[in-house]
């Protein structure tokens, strides 16, 4: 008698099944573009330290067209990638305030007046 395990058998769009699975597997790529974004980040700092001539040859390649797409599509993963994680945050950091928790709206609403003072913040101290 042999034995031989079950394998199930996984296709490749098994997340598209479930509105649920979309909305991860939304949320996980999205950190490949902004991952792929910060290492252009370190691109432009290493341009600038090598001097003006370096960093002007480094911002005539990344205004481009294709590179603003780019961009925006990051600025859109990562405002949805906040907005899941704050919704997800009352469940992966429950808090209790004299024996009592905390409702989750209060929770993901401190989380995103937060992000919205520190985005003023490095808005004023950058200048625009």
């Amino acid at each position: 008698m042999s034995r031989r395990p079950y394998k199930r058998e996984l296709q490749k769009t098994w997340w598209l099944r479930q509105p649920r699975y979309v909305r991860y597997m939304m949320r996980e790529m999205s950190a490949f573009f902004i991952g792929v974004y910060v290492l252009i980040l370190i691109i432009a700092l290493s341009q600038l330290a090598q001097g003006e001539a370096a960093y002007n040859a480094f911002l005539a390649i990344a205004t481009g067209p294709a590179e603003t797409g780019f961009a925006f599509v990051t600025l859109i993963f990562a405002i949805y990638h906040s907005y899941t994680w704050f919704q997800v945050t009352p469940k992966a950091m429950p808090l209790m305030l004299g024996g009592k928790p905390v409702p989750g709206a209060f929770i993901i609403g401190a989380h995103w007046f937060g992000f919205a003072v520190l985005s003023v913040a490095l808005w004023l101290l950058v200048g625009s």
